[in-house]
């Protein structure tokens, strides 16, 4: 009988900390959607509004000046306020944005509801992943954050699709005079105005989770932590998680400062190095001008942009092969694989295109190669592991400055792509994001531990314990992973 009431309460569990968990990847869905929907759009409004280069160059980057100064505050908030109430404050931005796009009556209008949605993206970008992963039980911490970049690609899918169905259907009638506009006269209002559906279930679901325990016993809110703790895991896992969050000699909220000490240097250069890397790799170069790559390889528009969706596609598949083995492999394998191939293919697409070879689908078949190694690696690993290796008073800032990392990479290849297809060609594009994206490689091997298994003070540990082994006369305590 008491195996029966256990395994029921184990079952429970799980559902609680799957649909927690997939409220809080809603963010990663909005983030996606909104990057990719742009896509579609930039055409139209340039149109509509007679834009000049400098304009529409602005009407696509302005959001970009969102994200950064999102992430800037937000970790911050989350530190002070909680993850949660920064959850809502980024659900209610997208929401915001996406109808004050669709509605807006002027460019400057629009410019100013693209940078509140910016600013979404940037909160989101931070604070989700580092939610799930203070949430989640170690053993499943690294498919539960995944579910974030999963989130996030089928989020760029569903934009593709929502873009190319409302354009195709752009010239049916509309009786009514607003409905006319929205949909056929300017559909791109439609394009972007559609995010508003999943930001108002996105911020309907953040009222029916918690707030994430470790925050709530940082601020000494034991009672309510251990009430969460329990209903994820059982008694004792979550007596065990409090017992190892009090050993710590450091978890009052302290200052980013404490980052910068020596204990914790390489895990601030993982921080740093690690998203950052997974941007220069040339990603976005494909998400965003993946049309125009194909172009150039011998694809007509049309099917450059049917092979703009099937990268999309091929992009969430992979995801899958990282939910599903991160917590089983280990987050160091998937780098090394995925990075490994990541550079392989990279390298044959840049000789393709040297060897002036036409046929546009081997072109595809290593781009695919490409986001496939990415999407099991770089994509949901990056975030896993800047979500799990900060120490706990400062997680919150330190995630936002990984995350701050991450952006400046992404907006060095928008707006260098271009520049680089146009004046060195897509062969020596290709070969210098495969020359970009090589030194993740040396920093999987000489820097990220395993972090497979071990809870997030066992992780804080271990860097307490490898900076006393690097000291002489240290003694460093042994590490025990922590299977709960």
């Amino acid at each position: 009988m008491a195996k029966i009431i256990q395994h029921t309460t184990t079952r429970k569990g799980s559902a609680y900390l799957y649909l927690t968990c997939l409220v809080a990847a809603l963010g990663g869905f909005l983030f996606g959607f909104d990057t990719a929907v742009i896509s579609g759009t930039v055409s139209l409004v340039k149109h509509d509004f007679s834009l000049d280069a400098v304009s529409e160059g602005w009407f696509v980057s302005c959001a970009l000046l969102g994200c950064i100064a999102g992430v800037s505050f937000s970790g911050k908030l989350s530190d002070k306020y909680g993850r949660k109430i920064v959850l809502i404050l980024s659900a209610v931005m997208f929401l915001a944005s996406a109808l004050g796009c669709m509605w807006s009556g002027s460019f400057t209008a629009l410019i100013i509801f693209r940078l509140i949605g910016g600013l979404g993206i940037g909160v989101a970008s931070m604070v989700s992943p580092l939610y799930i992963s203070e949430f989640s039980p170690s053993r499943y911490r690294g498919m539960m954050v995944s579910l974030y970049q999963l989130a996030l690609t089928i989020g760029i899918v569903v934009a593709y699709f929502s873009n190319a169905y409302l354009a195709a259907h752009a010239n049916d009638s509309y009786s009514e005079g607003s409905m006319r506009t929205v949909f056929s006269a300017e559909v791109w209002r439609a394009m972007l105005g559609l995010g508003a559906a999943p930001a108002f279930i996105f911020l309907l679901s953040l009222f029916a989770v918690p707030e994430s325990p470790r925050w709530l016993l940082l601020k000494g809110r034991e009672q309510k932590a251990e009430q969460i703790l329990i209903k994820i895991d059982g008694e004792e896992a979550a007596a065990s998680e409090i017992r190892a969050f009090k050993e710590q000699d450091d978890n009052n909220d302290k200052s980013l400062k404490e980052l910068f000490k020596p204990v914790y240097r390489k895990a601030l250069w993982i921080g740093l190095l690690l998203p950052f890397l997974s941007q220069v790799c040339g990603i976005n170069a494909v998400i965003y001008y993946g049309p125009r790559i194909l172009e150039q390889a011998g694809f007509t528009l049309n099917n450059a942009l049917g092979g703009q969706v099937t990268i999309g596609l091929v992009n969430v598949v992979f995801t899958f092969v990282a939910i599903f083995t991160i917590d089983k492999w280990g987050r160091r394998p998937l780098l090394f694989a995925g990075t490994g191939g990541a550079v392989a293919a990279l390298l044959i697409i840049g000789a393709l295109f040297a060897l002036n070879i036409t046929s546009g689908l081997w072109i595809l078949i290593f781009i695919l190669a490409f986001i496939a190694c990415f999407a099991f690696s770089f994509g949901p690993v990056c975030w896993v592991i800047v979500s799990e290796i900060f120490p706990n008073a400062v997680r919150g800032k330190a995630m936002a400055l990984a995350t701050l990392s991450l952006w400046i990479g992404n907006f060095l290849v928008g707006q260098l792509t271009p520049v680089m297809l146009e004046g060195l060609g897509s062969s020596w594009t290709f070969w210098l994001f495969a020359l970009s994206c090589s030194p993740a490689l040396w920093l999987t091997w000489k820097l990220i531990p395993e972090t497979k298994g071990r809870s997030l003070e066992n992780i804080e540990k271990y860097w307490k314990d490898d900076y006393a082994r690097s000291q002489p006369d240290g003694s460093p305590l042994p590490i025990a992973t922590n299977h709960k």
